[in-house]
């Protein structure tokens, strides 16, 4: 497993929780990262996450795991379709229904056409999966003021369901950039790479090492 130039960590101001991010910009992107957190369940998440030179999502492959199960996904996108498997040990509805909670959707997504002219990965709580689009768009230098409404595979934890969504990116100058999906809104800070430094309500960059 090769070692990678750069490394990011945020902390999660939702719920408890935390990212960590080891990762190569230089190319595209390719970062190895373990998020964990404690709601609807303690887990912790484990991906790899590849894209070609212009942004765009080549391959994630994502483990989920806790206390008597654990769940495996593998998303690959080639010619603008989504290749998409899965793996399931243990009982991870057991679990959230022992918790309180409601079952979870079944890993994966039965129909990956319903994902077609999506680019961009949105992983759960990831700070990371937003500089997706920031920089296949190249919204670091777009004109402030200009919303661009994109279609992702969002990938919900912990249950590792994938379902297709509308989201805006509209940059406002000074390295601001507001998203929106559905009836949510947030202005995130970012840097001159385009990572996330500040997302309200989720997360907030704590260090970097490189």
């Amino acid at each position: 497993m090769p070692t990678l130039p750069d490394a990011r960590f945020w902390e999660r101001r939702d719920v408890p929780g935390t990212e960590h991010v080891l990762l190569d910009a230089r190319n595209g992107l390719y970062a190895r990262g373990t998020q964990q957190a404690v709601d609807p369940i303690p887990y912790t998440a484990r991906y790899e996450l590849r894209t070609d030179p212009g942004w765009a999502t080549a391959g994630l492959d994502v483990s989920a795991e806790g206390a008597g199960w654990v769940r495996t996904l593998r998303m690959e996108l080639a010619a603008g379709r989504w290749r998409v498997t899965t793996g399931e040990q243990g009982n991870l509805d057991a679990v959230l229904t022992a918790a309180g909670h409601a079952s979870a959707g079944l890993p994966g997504t039965e129909d990956p056409d319903l994902l077609y002219g999506a680019f961009d990965v949105d992983l759960t709580g990831s700070p990371l999966t937003n500089t997706l689009p920031i920089r296949r768009l190249g919204l670091l230098r777009a004109a402030p003021g200009v919303a661009h409404r994109i279609s992702v595979a969002w990938v919900l934890l912990p249950s590792l369901e994938v379902v297709q969504a509308d989201q805006i990116y509209t940059p406002q100058g000074d390295g601001v950039i507001r998203f929106a999906s559905d009836t949510f809104s947030a202005d995130l800070i970012v840097d001159d790479e385009g990572f996330i430094t500040d997302y309200p309500t989720l997360a907030r960059w704590v260090t970097r090492s490189s």
